[in-house]
């Protein structure tokens, strides 16, 4: 049963306690409603994906509730912090270099070293994200590939019985996803246009250019197949790996890796998601200390969530493509 919370003090810190303990809450922005979990919870963020039925592991932009706290999770250049200063909070998305710790988890920036960040304008979700304390992550709260919800009720038609709760703060004043901006690299590319417009941001740093389409965005949570592709070369359906290895395992592992790392001994899919960059950036990493000359990936099951892992571990030796980050 997914609970209606009402816009008021006790709404909201329900809402921020749900949030805290890793359970999914879709709340208001000016744009749509968004499906918030703890940015910093991997299993959390594992969760939204879950719930949306989302077959690829897009990055998700992590919502905070002013500047300061955007620019503790990604490094800011003098032309971040002059959008800041004239569009936030709005519909507007920066997508900037990670902190070092930054504190979002791997799966909700899709593996990569950069964060997408926004402060919405809505003063509810101003209000529930002080309250939460903690970056939020929040792609639009629908099924993925449906219609964006405007609305407390269009959540709940959409999912409810599958997340905790709604914040109902109204309807959304703008209905139209925020845009997203990289500032990762050294020219200023608009990866999605939305709230805000190409002109106003224009007006403050100069010329922006367009990524050539939805599906060839610059490097940034845009680029799908450069989210996280292990140096070494990887091995995928996989059943048994050898002593020059190092296997990514799913359910009980097979001995005779030189380098082992389970995503869920119990064969749990969330938990699984949830441990996929991690675990691809550890078996790269130490593998290539030991000397190993690849990753052997086991079977993973082609439903629910194993779909998107599956598409993940697929992109890892492919071609590049390029889709722009997830929210609201």
């Amino acid at each position: 049963m997914t609970a209606r919370l009402p816009a008021d003090q006790g709404g909201l810190a329900e809402a921020a306690r749900l949030l805290r303990a890793g359970r999914l809450v879709a709340f208001p922005t000016e744009t749509v409603y968004g499906l918030g979990a703890d940015a910093t919870d991997e299993r959390a963020v594992a969760a939204i994906f879950a719930a949306k039925r989302r077959p690829r592991f897009n990055p998700l932009i992590a919502h905070v509730p002013e500047a300061a706290a955007a620019f503790a999770l990604g490094i800011a250049d003098e032309r971040a912090r002059a959008l800041a200063a004239a569009l936030w909070p709005g519909p507007l998305t920066l997508v900037l270099p990670a902190s070092p710790g930054c504190a979002v988890a791997l799966l909700a920036r899709a593996g990569l070293d950069t964060v997408a960040l926004r402060v919405p304008a809505h003063s509810l979700a101003r209000a529930l994200l002080s309250a939460v304390g903690r970056p939020v992550a929040g792609p639009s709260a629908n099924v993925s590939g449906r219609v964006s919800p405007t609305t407390a009720g269009h959540v709940l038609e959409e999912l409810g019985g599958v997340i905790d709760a709604v914040l109902d703060g109204g309807p959304c004043a703008v209905g139209l996803e925020s845009s997203v901006l990289d500032l990762s690299g050294r020219a200023a590319v608009l990866l999605r246009p939305g709230g805000a417009t190409r002109e106003a941001i224009e007006s403050v740093i100069g010329p922006v250019a367009l990524a050539e389409g939805a599906d060839d965005a610059p490097r940034g949570p845009g680029m799908l197949a450069s989210h996280y592709a292990p140096v070494l070369p990887l091995r995928l359906d996989a059943s048994a790996a050898a002593p020059d290895e190092a296997l990514l395992a799913f359910g009980p592992a097979p001995g005779g890796a030189g380098l082992t790392f389970t995503l869920s001994g119990s064969g749990d899919l969330v938990e699984a998601a949830a441990r996929l960059f991690t675990g691809l950036r550890f078996l790269d990493a130490e593998g290539r200390r030991r000397g190993l000359l690849r990753i052997a990936a086991m079977p993973v099951p082609q439903h629910g969530l194993g779909l998107a892992i599956n598409d993940r571990l697929r992109r890892a030796a492919a071609p590049r493509d390029h889709v722009p980050p997830s929210g609201g």
